[in-house]
């Protein structure tokens, strides 16, 4: 049976040389933007699915001004069907400071004499030399430990995104992806965001805001020559992955 670690290291291999590959391609040039594109396309794009209530079927009204499933009297402009856009507002602001410190410690002290020792008492000195039947057996132990823990974390994105609906999931709820890229001279920045949102969440002005938004999805990312300078080589995150020291 072959060892599957080669196979691995051949893999790897071949995905380091795609990518400098591409940047290759760029050198002498900006980064080149990604294509606008359906985002239902996407590779790694799927349908959502969430646990959903039964449907309930809507008795039909005649002569009613107010149509079963309606959310408002007169038309609604916001965002409500496939293909609808919508503003996503991102504005995280998070800091955490967490400290924590132990310390423990522990000593005991254990001795034991034997007095009479079936009648050997008087011979047990004779055999060996310097034996106290008085303190035959003692033991002496002590240990330490000693911790100390922190951690500061301090993040902020603010940012408008228009995203479009790509999903109406079955209880009304919306599913909303969008992506926007820019580049700034030799660097290209990409953010993508996607979650699912309730249409009454998105405000009159059909903007939404990210803390509104069920399994949120927020990348900011890119490549350039900035970003090639600070990612370690693709050959030395594989050793710094493989290596056990």
């Amino acid at each position: 049976m072959k060892h599957p670690l080669p196979q691995l290291l051949a893999a790897l291999l071949l995905l380091g040389g795609c990518t400098n590959l591409t940047r290759l391609s760029e050198v002498g040039g900006p980064p080149r933007m990604t294509p606008t594109a359906d985002p239902t396309r996407a590779p790694g794009w799927r349908p959502m699915t969430m646990p959903m209530p039964r449907a309930r079927e809507a008795k039909p009204a005649p002569d009613a001004l107010w149509r079963p499933g309606s959310r408002a009297f007169f038309r609604d402009q916001r965002a409500a069907r496939v293909g609808d856009l919508v503003t996503v507002v991102v504005n995280v602001n998070s800091s955490a400071n967490l400290q924590n410190s132990t310390s423990a410690t522990r000593a005991s002290n254990q001795s034991m004499g034997v007095p009479n020792v079936l009648g050997l008492e008087t011979q047990l000195p004779r055999m060996f030399s310097g034996f106290n039947p008085a303190s035959a057996l003692a033991t002496t132990s002590a240990t330490g430990n000693t911790g100390t823990a922190e951690l500061k974390r301090s993040e902020g994105v603010t940012v408008q995104l228009a995203g479009v609906v790509t999903q109406v999931l079955p209880n009304g709820n919306l599913v909303i992806s969008g992506s926007q890229e820019m580049r700034v001279g030799g660097e290209l920045r990409r953010l993508t965001v996607s979650g699912v949102a309730r249409p009454e969440d998105i405000d009159s002005n059909n903007t939404i805001s990210l803390e509104r938004m069920a399994e949120a999805r927020l990348s900011y990312g890119g490549r350039g020559q900035l970003t090639d300078v600070q990612t370690p080589p693709w050959g030395q995150q594989i050793l710094n992955f493989l290596m056990p020291f």
